[in-house]
């Protein structure tokens, strides 16, 4: 397979909701919770690695054009539709073309790094404390108190992911775009990241200006 081009698409994501993707705490101290979210080692801001977002948005694309992923609940592995083309074929003895899509971590912009520091110095994330209801009671259950890190509403990240163009993609660049910006619409009325069912993981995909949604500029590549 010869390779002809990169092509590279930058933008933000705007927090709508409170987000949390799930780290992990060698020790707890006191009054720490022990849910975490993703945090860089070194500077210890929190990130959305490219993994989560990229499997969200294969998983939705599944969900919606994979016949076998939607009766297994598994990735596709046909190695002859646009998904594995795109994302790869995991199953190597079906196909083994290079995946098209590479996902970068999304770290947070500058600003909202600077707003979150000075708001929550040193964690830069809130903690939304949940419960479970006893129904018959109408009360809270004992012991049922779930303290959740999560990054606030209104942080920003910056986002980018590459398409790699092989020589027999060419008559197919129209489709992989329009397929990847109808994605991302799917992104926003769904949600990224854990307990999206609960109220969490609202974002919106924006160019760089924050003018334009991604799934827009996306189309003007189709």
């Amino acid at each position: 397979m010869k390779l002809l081009d990169y092509v590279e698409v930058k933008g933000i994501i705007i927090l709508k909701e409170g987000l949390k993707i799930g780290g992990t705490k060698e020790a707890v101290g006191i009054g720490e919770t022990d849910n975490p979210i993703i945090r860089h080692p070194v500077t210890r801001r929190p990130y959305l690695p490219g993994s989560s977002i990229k499997g969200k948005v294969r998983s939705l694309l599944e969900q919606k054009y994979s016949p076998s992923s939607q009766k297994t609940g598994k990735p596709c592995d046909c190695a002859n539709c646009f998904i594995c083309s795109l994302f790869g074929c995991g199953n190597p003895s079906r196909g083994n073309e290079p995946p098209r899509l590479i996902f970068r971590d999304a770290a947070l912009t500058d600003a909202s790094a600077k707003e979150l520091e000075e708001s929550l110095p040193g964690s830069f994330a809130e903690v939304k404390t949940e419960i479970a209801m006893d129904r018959t009671k109408g009360r809270t259950i004992t012991g049922s108190l779930r303290p959740q890190e999560r990054i606030p509403a209104g942080a920003k990240f910056d986002f980018s992911f590459t398409m790699r163009v092989f020589e027999v993609d060419v008559p197919k660049k129209k489709e992989y775009f329009g397929k990847l910006a109808e994605a991302f619409d799917l992104i926003e009325k769904d949600y990224l990241g854990g307990c999206g069912t609960r109220g969490y993981g609202q974002v919106e995909f924006k160019t760089p200006d924050e003018k334009q949604p991604v799934s827009e500029y996306l189309r003007h590549l189709a």
